[in-house]
């Protein structure tokens, strides 16, 4: 869809043009005297014209163009001087797909009216449409005078035609002029990534802190494109200059953390991830990787393990269930089972539907030997996901622990069914079974499913 006027632009000409072809006639009645007989047919005339064309904007209006098109042609018979006759087919052709008389009409109304905008902007409207870029740009380059707005459909249709340079050339000049803007960002960002020129775009924003060095977003950005393109000396640079013109940042901390634990700076490091943490206009997204960054730093540095316990107690209240399962993650690899049993609960209470999370509930409870545990919350996940085999097996081994060998057999058996193309998870169904089995004295059974067992996993 392009880029352009506004909706409410339109209404406001649409408005004011109705109104207009309500007032077309009255110049011609200024001296009128309305008791006086016509001598002649010309108030038939604009009666009838008058007829014909509100009877085109009806038809148009209930998307009938080519009964339209048929009034207009009758407005045309009495009066072919109109250039809004002409604006009005050309509307109603583009309507109908048939874009040659659109364009010819319009053309004809522009001849009659050539600084007329709306008449300018259905014709850039129709080559659009055709994705005449060519024809587009020279109709937008006559509208540029009116609007801003066709500056920016001006600059996209550059891009659109690989013309980079004229397209960075126009949003300069919009933002010399109007300032800088979300959507001239991301047109420009766009061009940026098209070219690979990463050297204007750091110049760019270079040149932004120069004329403005308050603005916070153009030391994060450029702190970020720095980093982008590996070049962490200038990243760490600009962010100590950030750091510099406003000590008070919270945002710069986002990028301080990383570079000061690289540098194995790591009490600065520390004392900059709980800046981010306990920081009210960083979002939880962020939050979540610069603690995650410190859970990977913790777990390769484990002397730090006492700053993450008062880092993430800074965090008790706002974890998110990402948080909570990087923790779990963290603490099971450092064989801490109960740290990381409390923290994938913790993470199932914010998204209680997580498969994974209950299935690495089961299994550590199992290792924990929380068999009770083990019956109740896979019976429970069960109702959620009633063809998951793991959540069988959890059960059918919890009961085996607890001496259940019926229930145990009932709900291996079970499983079984919904099983398909996991060897080993087979296997240890049938290592269970076995032990079921055995328990119940039926020896045959026992190590049928034994050896069954011991099959698949010498073929693994």
């Amino acid at each position: 869809m392009k880029a352009g006027i506004s909706n409410m632009k339109k209404i406001i000409y649409i408005s004011i043009f109705i109104f207009g072809i309500l007032c077309i006639p009255q110049y011609a009645y200024a001296q009128v005297d309305f008791n006086k007989v016509p001598d002649d047919d010309l108030g038939n005339v604009e009666d009838e014209f008058q007829e014909h064309f509100f009877e085109a904007l009806k038809q148009k209006g209930i998307e009938n163009y080519e009964r339209a098109v048929e009034a207009l042609h009758k407005c045309l018979n009495l009066n072919s001087k109109r250039p809004v006759i002409y604006f009005e087919l050309g509307k109603n052709y583009k309507s109908l797909k048939n874009f040659g008389a659109a364009e010819d009409n319009l053309k004809k109304a522009i001849s009659m009216q050539p600084d007329n905008e709306w008449f300018l902007d259905e014709l850039y409207d129709v080559y659009y449409q055709q994705d005449d870029i060519d024809n587009a740009i020279k109709t937008i380059k006559q509208l540029v005078k009116y609007h801003p707005d066709y500056k920016e459909d001006l600059a996209a249709l550059y891009v659109r035609e690989k013309q980079y340079k004229q397209a960075l050339d126009i949003l300069d000049e919009l933002d010399k002029q109007l300032g800088v803007t979300e959507q001239r960002d991301a047109m420009r960002n766009e061009i940026y990534d098209i070219t690979g020129n990463a050297g204007d775009r750091i110049d760019n924003l270079k040149q932004r802190i120069a004329n403005n060095p308050n603005n916070e977003e153009n030391h994060l950005q450029l702190i970020y494109r720095y980093s982008q393109t590996g070049d962490k000396k200038n990243a760490y640079k600009a962010a100590q200059n950030l750091l510099k013109i406003n000590p008070e940042s919270k945002l710069v901390h986002l990028a301080l953390y990383k570079f000061y634990l690289d540098d194995d700076k790591v009490d600065k490091a520390i004392a900059s991830v709980k800046k981010v943490l306990t920081s009210a206009e960083i979002n939880a997204d962020a939050k979540t990787k610069v603690l995650k960054d410190f859970v990977a730093f913790v777990a390769i540095n484990p002397q730090y393990e006492q700053d993450l316990v008062e880092i993430t107690s800074l965090v008790d209240d706002n974890k998110t269930a990402q948080t909570h399962g990087d923790l779990a993650q963290y603490y099971l690899k450092a064989g801490d089972k109960a740290k990381s049993l409390y923290h994938y609960k913790e993470a199932l209470k914010q998204d209680p539907n997580d498969f994974k999370l209950i299935r690495d509930i089961l299994l550590l409870q199992l290792d924990l030997k929380q068999f009770e545990a083990v019956i109740n919350d896979s019976l429970n996940a069960l109702e959620l996901y009633p063809a998951q085999p793991i959540l069988y097996l959890t059960n059918g081994a919890a009961h085996n622990n607890l001496g259940n060998y019926k229930d145990a057999i009932d709900n291996l058996e079970m499983g079984l069914d919904f099983l398909v193309d996991n060897p080993k998870m087979e296997a240890d169904f049938y290592a269970q079974l076995s032990v079921a089995y055995k328990a119940l004295n039926n020896i045959s059974k026992s190590d049928s499913f034994a050896k069954k067992a011991l099959l698949i996993r010498a073929q693994q």
